[in-house]
């Protein structure tokens, strides 16, 4: 990382090192950007609530709205990151924009190699899901070039939210926003960590429609929310990580959207499967290749400069996110 690219503080010296050289954020800073991620969170968690409806969530008219509020929070996100930039007096080499991941350098990259590294994870649920489709090659090669296809998916309001709204507004607001808060108190490492922590929180309100609907006992909602929080904490700490190693808000995005279509992998019902022992084999596999292939497919030099570099010191442990 260059001379020039390190944040500029604007706070004493004194205030911003040990004796040995080691970067201690400047006194509140910490504080303000946890806050002010805080604060973001339970904006986008409450815009979802403005509507007052007898509706479920997944009801077309429920989702319209949600829509609409969602959309307005996260258009009006990257100001929370202006405004903590200006009031903690933080500067950066790279642009506002540029921070949260909305670049044009490395994008053709970025829209395709994380993805990948996604399916590879996948290896397993991909084959268990194309032995059990009824369809062959051919066939689902036509459909999935069939603009009547498209305009049917376009025209459903849970796949538009599972699949577009959801993952653009979620990683905008979660990742693009809020990593570069977290960047310069704790470093890239710890940012990686925590940021998901808002994320997994922020899915807790599902408990509450599942109460209010008695989709369950109580019991089985709280562990479906436990389980849940647990699940979104560690997505959300991978597609953390893509954003950092990528500099883009793209291949995050691509992967949450993947995820949603793909949901948790069906372990039970692979064991049970008549095919068990490819799809088994399969599984394992795809775990092995994303943890040997998970730096190799994020290295920085595929995507250009790494914005989010600027705002943290090596010495809270991101030099090896960096190159």
């Amino acid at each position: 990382m260059s001379e020039d690219d390190e944040v500029d503080l604007n706070y004493p010296d004194s205030v911003n090192a040990h004796s040995n050289g080691a970067y201690i954020p400047p006194s509140g800073v910490c504080w303000i950007s946890v806050l002010s991620c805080l604060l973001l969170a339970c904006s986008y968690v409450g815009s979802l609530y403005v509507w007052r409806s007898d509706l479920p969530r997944d009801h077309p008219a429920v989702i319209k709205r949600r829509f609409t509020s969602v959309l307005i929070v996260s258009t009006l996100s990257p100001l929370f990151v202006w405004a903590w930039k200006e009031f903690t007096g933080i500067r950066s080499s790279q642009s506002l924009l540029a921070l949260m991941g909305i670049r044009v350098e490395g994008l053709l990259a970025a829209a395709t190699l994380p993805l990948l590294l996604t399916m590879v994870l996948f290896l397993g649920p991909l084959i268990q899901l194309g032995m059990d489709c009824p369809w062959d090659f051919i066939d689902g090669l036509k459909v999935g070039f069939d603009p009547r296809f498209w305009l049917l998916c376009l025209s459903d309001m849970r796949w538009l939210r599972n699949q577009v709204v959801a993952p653009l507004t979620e990683e905008l607001v979660f990742r693009a926003c809020m990593l570069p808060m977290l960047a310069p108190c704790a470093g890239l490492s710890r940012a990686i960590f925590t940021c998901p922590l808002f994320f997994g929180v922020a899915h807790f309100h599902h408990v509450i429609e599942l109460l209010r609907f008695k989709q369950g006992t109580v019991g089985g909602i709280i562990l479906s929310a436990v389980f849940q929080f647990s699940y979104t904490a560690v997505f959300g700490t991978y597609t953390a990580f893509i954003f950092v190693r990528t500099g883009h808000l793209m291949g995050p995005v691509l992967c949450h959207s993947f995820c949603n279509y793909m949901g948790f992998p069906a372990l039970s019902a692979a064991l049970e499967h008549p095919q068990r022992a490819p799809i088994m084999t399969c599984y394992l596999l795809g775990v092995l290749l994303f943890l040997l292939l998970l730096f190799p497919m994020t290295e920085p030099v595929f995507y250009g400069s790494v914005p989010l570099c600027s705002l943290a010191r090596t010495a809270h442990g991101g030099a090896s996110l960096c190159s």
